[in-house]
């Protein structure tokens, strides 16, 4: 049996009952899917996932790519290989793919339900399947000659990357220095150093779609200071015909110079990227415009998205492991029983801190996994909104303010509790390679570095979706969010009520840091009381949203109880209210300690001499 214990039921359960997502199919621009259909492609990835996209995870690791620095190449071993194969032939990641281009338009809430099973069983393998969004981002900024390029990435499975950063700028896009030439012919000549660059060599594709930012350099209105300077350029590893698509056999000038060793994840590719060093790297640029921050946004906003969904579907595995284990491992006596030394030893699920352990690891994984639903089922109401000729402003605010909370929060959350509660749930053993959960905690601490620090997440949340949005879809999350604060299901009035105090809580939060941005308009330093606050609103902006998830779902599952569910259901029920009631009561009053930690910040920390750190 592999490492990977998916959670189908779960997923069910969020897409049909909590989200309601049976109405979407059908429906424009989702015609071609039919709830059926769809419930049988869940069924058939989850299967293939646990059977098949597994099998190579541990192999994987152990014997990552090998890197050959004369020939600047890599070798993916035989056995991953064959799972990037296996995936690739089943072509369910064409339901990713544009119907312009040869794939099928589902709703993005079903294919992160998909993205979770592939993540789960084998992680990196997402890594290395960038065409579909890749394609897509082509196709819809890019003129006739560059929807040539993506309809041949797509039909000759092309690798893809995004290519962002750089040595001495890391997270800081805009301090970029790689420099766009144009040539006569309409090509430009790409120079530069990039790093960190997930699947930018390996062997699993004929070619690889490089999007690389770059600065123009000569160019009247293009290539200025800061992210606004940059363009996105198309750079193929081996050029192609434009017409035909057939690569000529030519390498372009784009190698990787070096692949880094790191401390998990092990078998996808980070890659340092050297442009035009000895022969020109030639690409094109996008659209024929100058916008490349923009353009890039739709594949960053995907990878947050894959992020968020990797890390709920490693945490959401780690805790059925642990759970497993904990069903299975006899210790100790019962704690009501520990003064009889002749009492039966029993499993540990039987004790008080485990159970308040794998409760903790129940609620965060099938809380965050309603959180990426549910920013999903936002993007999924943007097309249709978009299909039927309505507004949708409304909906891509929304979305776009759920996003750093995916990202941020959901990979902080997932990365913690997998150390401090799924390996823990092992004592000993899960420090050891004999179980999956070493290389889960190895695999998921990436999650928080990933397209961009939890800090940056949390500036991001806050000052562009928060505060350059006017607040407006930060307030109807919290309308919907007091609604059932208000009127809910009676059996969980207490619940209601923290969730309730919570809300203010974050509202008072919120008021501090933009009180304290206003008056640095004044006094320029006072900005930094809302740097102090940013991971501190990110949290518990998270910890909200998700309790207010988990309580939605109780409330279901409440409803499907007094009708009188299958018995195979009963328990699974019990478990929605059990989750949603210990979430509320143990993580959410937490939130006022918060408050008052923020309400309390002021310039102390930035006036320390950095000598006394």
């Amino acid at each position: 049996m592999g490492h990977y214990k998916s959670n189908l039921r779960d997923i069910e359960f969020n897409l049909f009952e909590l989200l309601e997502r049976d109405r979407v199919f059908g429906a424009a621009p989702y015609t071609d899917l039919d709830l059926d259909t769809a419930k049988f492609i869940l069924h058939e990835v989850d299967r293939l996932a646990r059977e098949d996209l597994a099998e190579s995870f541990e192999e994987g690791d152990r014997n990552p790519p090998t890197y050959d620095a004369v020939n600047k190449s890599v070798t993916v071993t035989p056995a991953f290989a064959a799972t990037y194969k296996t995936w690739m032939d089943a072509e369910w990641w064409r339901l990713r793919v544009l119907p312009e281009l040869g794939g099928t338009n589902a709703p993005s809430s079903l294919n992160w339900a998909l993205a979770e099973f592939v993540q789960g069983a084998n992680p990196a393998l997402w890594t290395y399947v960038g065409v579909p969004t890749a394609a897509r981002v082509v196709w819809k900024h890019g003129t006739e000659r560059d929807r040539k390029i993506a309809q041949f990435a797509i039909d000759n499975r092309w690798g893809a990357t995004m290519v962002l950063t750089e040595p001495d700028a890391g997270s800081d896009v805009g301090a970029g220095r790689t420099r766009a030439l144009p040539n006569e012919d309409g090509s430009w000549n790409i120079e530069g150093v990039k790093r960190f660059i997930t699947a930018a060599e390996h062997d699993l594709a004929d070619n690889i779609l490089h999007l690389v930012l770059a600065r123009p350099v000569g160019v009247d209105g293009a290539g200025g200071p800061g992210t606004k300077g940059l363009s996105l350029f198309l750079v193929p590893k081996y050029h192609f015909d434009l017409e035909t698509g057939e690569l000529t056999g030519e390498r372009n000038g784009v190698y990787t110079t070096n692949v880094e060793k790191k401390m998990g994840l092990n078998v996808s590719t980070t890659c340092e990227l050297t442009l035009g060093e000895d022969t020109p790297a030639r690409g094109w640029l996008l659209g024929e415009v100058h916008d490349g921050i923009t353009q890039m946004f739709d594949v960053i906003e995907d990878a947050r998205m894959m992020v968020g969904s990797k890390a709920i579907a490693t945490l959401s595995s780690g805790y059925l492991n642990a759970l497993d284990y904990a069903k299975q491992r006899v210790q100790g006596s019962d704690l009501a029983q520990s003064s009889d030394k002749a009492a039966p030893r029993v499993t540990i699920t039987h004790h008080p801190d485990v159970r308040r352990s794998l409760l903790t690891q129940k609620a965060y994984a099938e809380g965050l996994r309603s959180l990426i639903l549910y920013t999903a089922a936002w993007q999924d109401e943007i097309a249709m909104k978009a299909a039927a000729g309505e507004d949708g402003a409304l909906a891509e605010a929304v979305n776009d303010l759920l996003l750093p909370i995916v990202k941020g929060y959901g990979s902080e959350r997932a990365w913690v509790l997998l150390g401090t509660e799924s390996l823990q749930t092992y004592g000993g053993s899960g420090y050891l390679r004999e179980y999956p959960i070493e290389q889960y905690v190895r695999d998921a601490k990436i999650d928080t570095v990933y397209e961009g620090t939890t800090a940056i997440q949390a500036q991001d949340l806050f000052f562009r979706k928060v505060v350059r949005n006017r607040g407006q879809a930060l307030a109807h999350v919290f309308g919907e969010i007091k609604a059932l604060v208000a009127e809910g299901a009676p059996e969980l009035a207490a619940e209601r009520d923290l969730l309730g105090t919570a809300v203010a809580d974050v509202e008072a939060i919120i008021e501090k840091m933009t009180g304290d941005l206003a008056a640095s308009k004044d006094n320029a330093e006072q900005i930094y009381r809302v740097g102090l606050n940013a991971t501190r609103l990110l949290y518990v902006l998270g910890d909200v949203v998700v309790g207010w998830l988990l309580l939605r779902g109780a409330q279901v599952a409440l409803r499907a109880l007094a009708a009188g569910p299958s018995v195979s259901d009963v328990s699974f029920y019990q478990g929605k209210v059990a989750a949603a009631q210990f979430f509320a009561r143990e993580v959410l009053p937490a939130v006022a300690a918060q408050r008052e930690a923020a309400l309390r910040v002021d310039d102390f920390v930035m006036e320390l001499d950095e000598a006394a750190f």
